[in-house]
């Protein structure tokens, strides 16, 4: 993948907006579409089997049906578009426009506390930021690319 594109999915901290659950060209979008569409109807059989199975597991079907409505129906751009959807706090995006770096460990700071991120983000994040300085980007995104972002 070229440097643009994995530009376009990861964030300046480093975060794979590309894995995000609100990335709208990401995954776990595309696979929540397609297992709403896979389910179709099947609001009433939940009901049914409820009650012919014994299973009140399906009684809570509306809520999973909620939650799956709503990872299908988000559309981020992505960090480097538009501000973060998940971590509304993130000063990132911001401070590293204003300081001209595509990553945070390029930064003359880094690392900072202007992140805005909680305790475990904020260790995550320097983790992250040290193995793209050690392996570069290309490199970093290549062995991250194919694993969950959760």
């Amino acid at each position: 993948m070229n440097k643009d594109a994995i530009d376009a999915r990861l964030a300046p901290c480093g975060l794979h907006c590309g894995k995000c659950f609100a990335f709208a060209d990401g995954e776990i979008r595309r696979l929540s579409r397609e297992l709403r569409t896979a389910l179709g109807g099947f609001d009433i059989y939940a009901k049914r089997f409820a009650g012919m199975l014994e299973e009140p597991l399906f009684e809570k079907y509306p809520d999973f049906e909620r939650f799956l409505d709503y990872l299908a129906s988000n559309a981020c751009g992505g960090c480097r578009k538009e501000p973060c959807r998940l971590f509304r706090g993130c000063k990132v995006r911001s401070c590293s426009s204003r300081r001209g770096v595509d990553y945070c460990f390029r930064c003359d700071e880094f690392p900072c506390t202007h992140t805005g991120f909680d305790e475990h983000l904020y260790r995550r994040f320097v983790a992250i930021n040290h193995r793209m300085r050690e392996e570069g980007v290309e490199r970093y995104y290549d062995e991250i690319k194919d694993l969950p972002r959760y």
